[in-house]
């Protein structure tokens, strides 16, 4: 049977359905506009991006898995006598953070030496050796009573520094990502699950460049310790798992320059060891 043309879409019927498809398109983008989280199209359609992320995993000891790093947190100033090297009077200061990318992580193997690149822009380039906290559970308003049991597992890094560009952005009042928050700047080794190597509530922590000790502490000296920094994040936070923390480094930060070897160490974890280039 032929269509009339009483049934033929008008010119507003077309513009009508014009509108629908193009609000339909722009709810999907909305919903996935975030690069690699495309909107889904069907139950069975995979979703599709323009180019891939690749996500950043931690090796986890005794396990064929990796850790899946959400988010990398470091906290400033947590040693006194660190905070003090740095201006700053550690009996009145709360603490603070800031947040490195995770594009900055540079997985280090125990047993070699990893080549680290000397970053562009910088003359005074610092190691910081820290305790890294590798969180498994999530959450907001964390007691600190409870604070460990969110912990999935330990590993110890550096935290590098561009200290120049750090030091002036902080006197310009502006914010200093360009002296923390730049390429390869989290050097970490693996994850050791606490099933297997505990809590680190103690414990010798200590750099050394070139065979010469640099920095020697122990766990202890932290003011605010792993289970309070885990707290004091989750109120400004929901801390997801993925999570790591950089808990923090003792005094006696200095520069390094290209050809030299920084060996880490904490108590019941293996040495990594990284050579700037």
């Amino acid at each position: 049977m032929s269509r009339s043309t009483d049934d033929r879409p008008t010119a507003n019927d077309r513009t009508t359905s014009t509108r629908r498809r193009l609000l339909a398109t722009g709810a999907a983008v909305s919903t996935g506009a975030v690069i690699g989280c495309a909107a889904p199209v069907g139950a069975n359609t995979a979703p599709r991006t323009p180019f891939t992320v690749p996500g950043v995993g931690i090796p986890i000891v005794g396990s064929d898995m990796v850790f899946p790093v959400r988010r990398i947190y470091c906290i400033g100033r947590n040693y006194a006598a660190h905070a003090r090297e740095m201006g700053s009077d550690p009996t009145r200061e709360p603490p603070f953070f800031f947040q490195k990318p995770t594009d900055a992580i540079q997985l280090v193997a125990p047993g070699q030496v990893a080549d680290h690149p000397y970053p562009t822009l910088t003359k005074n380039y610092h190691y910081e050796v820290e305790l890294v906290v590798a969180l498994g559970k999530g959450g907001r308003s964390i007691a600190a009573a409870q604070a460990l049991e969110h912990v999935f597992g330990y590993s110890l890094g550096l935290d590098m520094t561009r200290r120049d560009l750090q030091r002036a952005m902080g006197d310009e009042k502006k914010p200093w990502e360009i002296g923390k928050s730049f390429d390869k700047s989290a050097p970490v080794g693996p994850i050791h699950p606490v099933a297997q190597v505990g809590h680190f509530l103690d414990g010798a922590i200590w750099l050394k460049v070139n065979g010469q000790t640099k920095q020697n502490a122990t766990l202890k000296h932290m003011i605010w310790s792993v289970a309070e920094q885990i707290a004091r994040l989750s109120e400004a936070f929901e801390l997801m798992p993925g999570d790591i923390i950089y808990s923090g480094t003792p005094e006696n930060v200095g520069p390094v320059v290209r050809g030299d070897v920084i060996e880490i160490h904490i108590d019941r974890l293996p040495n990594l060891s990284v050579r700037i280039v």
